[in-house]
C-alpha cells in the first residue's frame, strides 16, 4: 500500500514567504505550517501550502471555500491551532489535544505502518512505556503531543456546550437591544453553566468597594480573584468601563478584571505598583466571526478550574511583553539604539548618534498617540 505523500508545506511557510499578510495572518500561517510539517513527517496527508494560506487569510476552515478531503479531515485541528496562535502560542501543534492529533478520517489518512501494525512486541512496548528514568520521546510530531488532563478536557467541553446553548439567547438579546439587567441574567448563566462557578459559593453580586458596587466579585477557595463588570449587550466596552473595574481591583488588591456585554468578553491583568500596570490578556466576541474553537479556547481561560490553575498567566505575560509600549521601550533602550547606530554605519558609512536615532523613531516612526500614552503613564 502506497503511503500518502509527505507534504513539504511547512518548509515553505516557515521560510517566511508570507507575501502581503499582516502580522496576525502570518502567525496563523506559520502555526499551520509547523503543524503540517510535523503531521507530514508522520506520513499523514495534510493540506498544501496554497490551502493553508487561504485558511490563514480567512481565519478559519468554515469560510475558506476549500472542500478538499485533507481540509475536511483536519478542520477542527487547524481551527484549534489558529486559536492558539491568536494567543501568541509558539508551535501550538506541540500541545494538540488527543482528539485533534489524527484526522477525522483516521483510517484513510494513516500510513500503512500504523494502519496494519502488528501486536505490540518488545520494541513497541518499550516505546509506549519507557523504563523509569528514560528520556521521554521528543515532542514535535503531529501525533506525538502530550495528553491533556481530564479536568481540562471536561472544562473545554463544558465551555463549548455553553457557547452553543447560549448563542441564540445572546443573538436575541442583541436584536432587541436588551438592558443591562437582562444581559446580566445571561452572563450569570454563562458563568455558572459554562465556566463552572457556583452562584452561592463563588459569585458575589453587587460587591461593595468603597461606597461603590462591582457587578460581580469572584472567589475561588474563599479568595477574591477577579471582578466582573457587565454592560448592556449593545454597549461597546471602552476605557471608562476599564477604569471603573480597575478602581475596584486596586482597592481590593485583586489582579484579574473582566469586562463583558454578554457577547464580548475582555480579560485584563492588574500588576500593583506605582503606577499600576494593566495588560489585556484577551478579547473575544462570542457572536463574532472567529472560529468556534478559538472562542472556546479563550473562554476556557476564565473557567473556574483554569483560573484556579492560572492557565491564563502565560497569555497575559506574552501579550504584555509584546504590546506596543513594551516593544517601543525595548527599541529605545541604550543597547538596542547602539546596535541600530552600528548597523546604520555598516550599511551606509554614515556616523550618527543614539540620541539622533531615538528622536527620529519618536517623531517620525512611532504613532504619536502611543508616545503620548507612554509619556503620560510615566508622569509622577
Amino acid at each position: 500500500m502506497e503511503q500518502p505523500a509527505r507534504d513539504q508545506t511547512a518548509v515553505d511557510v516557515r521560510a517566511g514567504d508570507v507575501k502581503d499578510m499582516d502580522a496576525k495572518t502570518q502567525a496563523r500561517f506559520r502555526a499551520l505550517g509547523g503543524w503540517a510539517a510535523a503531521a507530514a513527517g508522520d506520513g499523514l496527508r495534510v493540506p498544501g501550502t496554497a490551502e493553508l494560506e487561504q485558511i490563514a487569510r480567512t481565519k478559519g476552515t468554515a469560510g475558506c471555500g476549500i472542500d478538499s478531503p485533507a481540509v475536511r479531515d483536519w478542520a477542527a485541528t487547524m481551527d484549534w491551532i489558529m486559536g492558539q496562535a491568536a494567543f501568541g502560542v509558539v508551535d501550538p501543534h506541540l500541545q494538540l489535544p488527543d482528539h485533534l492529533v489524527k484526522p477525522a478520517n483516521t483510517l484513510e489518512a494513516q500510513p500503512e505502518s500504523e494502519a496494519q501494525a502488528p501486536a505490540a512486541g518488545p520494541a513497541t512496548a518499550e516505546k509506549r512505556a519507557p523504563e523509569p528514568g528514560a528520556t521521554p520521546a521528543p515532542k514535535g510530531k503531529g501525533a506525538a503531543a502530550g495528553k491533556r488532563p481530564k479536568w481540562e478536557l471536561a472544562a473545554m467541553e463544558q465551555v463549548r456546550d455553553a457557547m452553543a446553548r447560549y448563542a441564540k439567547p445572546l443573538q436575541e438579546l442583541r436584536a432587541r437591544d436588551a438592558n443591562e439587567g437582562d444581559t446580566r441574567l445571561v452572563v450569570t448563566d454563562l458563568l455558572c453553566e459554562g465556566l463552572d462557578y457556583d452562584k452561592f459559593r463563588d459569585l458575589t453580586t453587587e460587591y461593595m468597594v468603597r461606597q461603590d458596587f462591582a457587578d460581580y466579585g469572584v472567589r475561588i477557595d474563599k479568595q477574591m480573584v477577579a471582578f466582573i463588570e457587565v454592560k448592556r449587550i449593545s454597549q461597546k466596552l471602552n476605557e471608562r468601563h476599564l477604569r471603573q473595574v480597575q478602581m475596584y481591583a486596586v482597592n481590593e488588591g485583586v489582579e484579574w478584571m473582566v469586562l463583558t456585554n454578554g457577547a464580548v468578553w475582555q480579560a485584563y491583568h492588574l500588576t500593583g505598583g506605582l503606577p499600576v500596570v494593566v495588560n489585556m490578556a484577551f478579547e473575544i466576541d462570542l457572536l463574532g466571526p472567529a472560529p468556534e474553537e478559538e472562542k472556546a479556547a479563550m473562554m476556557f481561560l476564565l473557567h473556574r478550574e483554569a483560573l484556579k490553575r492560572r492557565r491564563i498567566d502565560d497569555v497575559w505575560k506574552h501579550r504584555a511583553a509584546t504590546e506596543p509600549g513594551a516593544l517601543l521601550g525595548l527599541i529605545l533602550s541604550d543597547a538596542m539604539l547602539d546596535q541600530i547606530r552600528k548597523e546604520v554605519k555598516r550599511r551606509t558609512g554614515i556616523t550618527t548618534t543614539a540620541a539622533d536615532i531615538s528622536e527620529t523613531i519618536k517623531t517620525g516612526i512611532v504613532d504619536p498617540k502611543l508616545m503620548a500614552r507612554l509619556y503620560k503613564s510615566t508622569e509622577p
